[in-house]
């Protein structure tokens, strides 16, 4: 009890008003071999020595880099889906003003308007980036929401909202989805309804990395009305972008709707929006663009949808009004989650919005502005094809896929991937994920063992693609 600030007195008097015999026995659906029958064993530590304690720790570790790598740090190109761009110091500096220093709950817009105006001008910007462009005078075509936890919550919240929409129950999964999105998509499935696994029907991709359009038209046929959407990735798990256009096209034809998943929005800076090439609903991950990965979270989830759907859109959405006096101002106009409305009618069980880390992503991109986000988008396709055409040169090399990619670049070599990136990591570079390592194997992939997923970006210089190169072409038999 030394960590609790309840007497004896309180605990037995709580235990009593609930009717329970001991704390015990509140872990009593806990089964007996899972319970801990002991005190922690955590020594009690003042500030200093936790403090130094924990950096001894973190010492332990090898830190990474996108870059030349400063002593005892690894050069990295780890990206599966999660590429860290550069972000300016002046986010973090943004982020410390005291205009966002208001209420965290925005339930009160009198003494919220900073985090509601913050969560406003971040909904713009991702619609903006995912939707088709704004004509004034008219409606917005897109509307996002406040933000979902992830890329792959909020692309399994855009399939869920997609069956809402349609009254139908199977999701077409195709071409080269990130294997964590599908295995999130299946977790929920499984407690969504009976359907469950079924659900979720797969199709797979060409030797150019792009779906299968044959086999989607003929998957489409067979279903008949059942299918609620189809789901496709761009860039997808291996880098390569998709004809949008034509997958929407085919989905429509079966009254079907399209779910977009784009772990690189900044992609988007140089190619057709998913909006303006038809989608419907548009999840994707920005955390590479706010803070970077790290220890594996959190992510930002951008989440955009048709106008025409936004009541089906999950979370909470915040919209600009006048009050009394004429002056702007913002509040919560809508927000369907479980905590406000019965249950049954709640359009998710997202509790809450990154709202930190969608501030980071929306003043980034401000900085950027239009221009900028094309041009930080040029100078990453220069590098990633400039990495791509060297791997291809070497002898026993090939590139996995041969479509249009941006960033990720899947690269098969001589011998087991898995080999040569751990030979690379005693040399100080993380050169990718091997495609056969749990987690992140992609099943349709011939030669998969054999098979590395590179990520480049704008941090890298030449000599830092040309010693990766080198260096893969060294380890590998």
């Amino acid at each position: 009890m030394r960590y609790i600030p309840h007497t004896d007195a309180d605990v037995a008097q709580m235990l009593r008003i609930i009717g329970a015999p001991s704390v015990e026995s509140l872990f009593s659906h806990i089964p007996s071999q899972l319970r801990l029958k002991r005190p922690l064993d955590i020594e009690a530590l003042d500030e200093v020595a936790l403090m130094t304690h924990l950096g001894e720790i973190g010492a332990q570790s090898t830190p990474a880099t996108g870059a030349a790598p400063r002593e005892g740090a690894a050069l990295s190109f780890l990206g599966a889906g999660l590429i860290p761009h550069h972000v300016p110091v002046a986010v973090d500096m943004m982020l410390q003003r005291a205009e966002w220093y208001t209420s965290y709950t925005p339930y009160q817009p009198e003494v919220s308007q900073g985090t509601l105006q913050a969560v406003f001008e971040y909904q713009t910007i991702v619609a903006e980036l995912f939707g088709p462009p704004v004509v004034k005078g008219q409606p917005a075509p897109y509307v996002s929401n406040a933000s979902m936890y992830d890329g792959a919550s909020g692309t399994t919240e855009a399939v869920l909202m997609a069956r809402r929409i349609t009254g139908r129950s199977i999701a077409i999964a195709c071409g080269a989805i990130h294997p964590q999105y599908l295995a999130t998509l299946r977790c929920y499935l499984d407690g969504v309804d009976a359907v469950g696994q079924a659900a979720i029907k797969t199709v797979g991709f060409g030797a150019d990395g792009r779906v299968d359009l044959a086999a989607l038209a003929k998957l489409l046929a067979d279903a008949g009305d059942a299918v609620a959407c189809v789901l496709v990735q761009s860039p997808n798990y291996l880098g390569v972008l998709q004809d949008l256009s034509a997958i929407q096209s085919l989905a429509h034809k079966a009254g079907a709707l399209t779910v977009v998943a784009c772990p690189e929005p900044l992609a988007f800076g140089l190619v057709k929006s998913p909006g303006r090439q038809g989608a419907d609903i548009v999840a994707g991950e920005g955390i590479g663009l706010a803070s970077g990965p790290s220890l594996g979270g959190p992510g930002v989830g951008l989440f955009a949808a048709r106008s025409e759907h936004v009541r089906q859109i999950p979370g909470r959405l915040v919209g600009e009004t006048v009050d009394q006096d004429g002056r702007r101002g913002y509040v919560l106009t809508l927000s369907t989650r479980e905590q406000h409305i019965r249950r049954e009618k709640a359009t998710s069980n997202i509790c809450t919005n990154q709202g930190l880390i969608a501030l980071a992503f929306a003043i980034h991109l401000c900085m950027l502005g239009k221009s900028g986000f094309r041009r930080l988008a040029e100078i990453n396709l220069a590098k990633s094809e400039y990495l791509k055409q060297r791997l291809a040169a070497v002898r026993g090399f090939r590139l996995a896929v041969s479509g249009p990619t941006f960033n990720e670049l899947a690269v098969t070599v001589r011998g087991r991937a898995a080999d040569a990136a751990q030979r690379l990591r005693e040399r100080g570079i993380f050169a990718g994920v091997p495609l056969d390592q749990p987690g992140f194997e992609l099943p349709s992939l011939p030669d998969a063992e054999r098979t590395l997923l590179i990520a480049s970006n704008e941090r890298h210089r030449k000599a830092d693609l040309d010693r990766l190169v080198t260096a893969l072409d060294e380890v590998c038999p």
